[in-house]
């Protein structure tokens, strides 16, 4: 499903490519294998594939439309952007800006580009190549993202024993948005308008935020790589590779399922298959369950 509304505001995925092929415990070294051989069949196909013992990953942002202004969280991995050895990102050809376009916006009509975090992943389409330079993509925007979070991958990208696609991201995806005055960075729960709010969730990286929506009694959260896998819902202290700051990574998560269970929220990540979305309800136990009913 490509479009929700919560309350009075709308809600469309953009996809970018779907899906990716990852080997599940490499992914995820700490999930018990009778975790996995227990949920198979459910994941299966949109979230697993059995065959390749693989986690399906699928890149999107999410457009949101309030009354007051057009917002698009995380911009996917971005096309030309050079990646050696990482063919998650390298040297991509998608659609994904005729996707935007197909649900009736331009690049000039996007307000505000929230980035839950800087991995190439999530901020690929910050930029575009014109004339062999990178130039913003969306040129009426304000780009939200972590001050923490900034300033952390601003000096990772000096270090040259950091791997390249790491300094190459922040060069040609952040940087050209903060020389040209295009960046806000945001410290606590930061408002961008009356049913837009970003919230601090470290753990992932030092300055993760999460977003969540509020409109006519409806509830949404926009959780980045907060979770990568519908399976973290119930297992949530089970963190991905790339999660840094292990026991945080799996506080924040707890707090978003927590907030989505409280208040009948829609999660919306950005990685999951379909149908992209989900419910999270509480168990008896004190955990979590997903529930794709949507």
């Amino acid at each position: 499903m490509d479009h929700h509304k919560i309350g009075n505001v709308t809600v469309t995925r953009i996809a970018e490519r779907e899906s990716y092929a990852e080997g599940f415990f490499s992914f995820f070294p700490d999930m018990p294998k009778e975790a996995l051989a227990a949920n198979a069949h459910w994941l299966a196909p949109h979230h697993f594939d059995p065959a390749s013992q693989s986690l399906l990953l699928h890149f999107h942002s999410w457009l949101v439309r309030t009354a007051h202004h057009t917002i698009l969280v995380d911009t996917c991995n971005g096309n030309n952007k050079p990646r050696p050895g990482y063919s998650m990102s390298d040297q991509l050809n998608t659609p994904f800006l005729a996707n935007l376009t197909a649900a009736g916006v331009a690049p000039e009509d996007i307000d505000f580009v929230m980035c839950t975090h800087l991995h190439g992943d999530h901020v690929g389409w910050n930029t575009r190549l014109h004339n062999n330079e990178w130039v913003p993509t969306f040129p009426n925007a304000t780009y939200l993202m972590s001050k923490i979070e900034h300033d952390t991958w601003a000096e990772r990208s000096k270090d040259p024993s950091r791997p390249q696609r790491n300094r190459a991201t922040y060069q040609d995806s952040i940087l050209p948005v903060v020389e040209r005055g295009m960046a806000r960075m945001i410290e606590g729960v930061h408002a961008v308008d009356d049913c837009f709010s970003i919230h601090p969730a470290p753990g992932h990286t030092p300055g993760t935020c999460r977003a969540d929506l509020a409109s006519g009694g409806r509830h949404a959260s926009f959780c980045g790589d907060i979770l990568h896998s519908p399976l973290q819902v119930e297992y949530s202290q089970i963190n991905s590779r790339a999660c840094e700051d292990q026991p945080m990574a799996a506080k924040s998560r707890r707090e978003v399922l927590s907030v989505c269970a409280e208040r009948h929220g829609l999660l919306m990540p950005m990685h999951f298959g379909p149908p992209f979305v989900s419910y999270i309800k509480s168990t008896a136990n004190g955990g979590f369950a997903v529930d794709m009913n949507v």
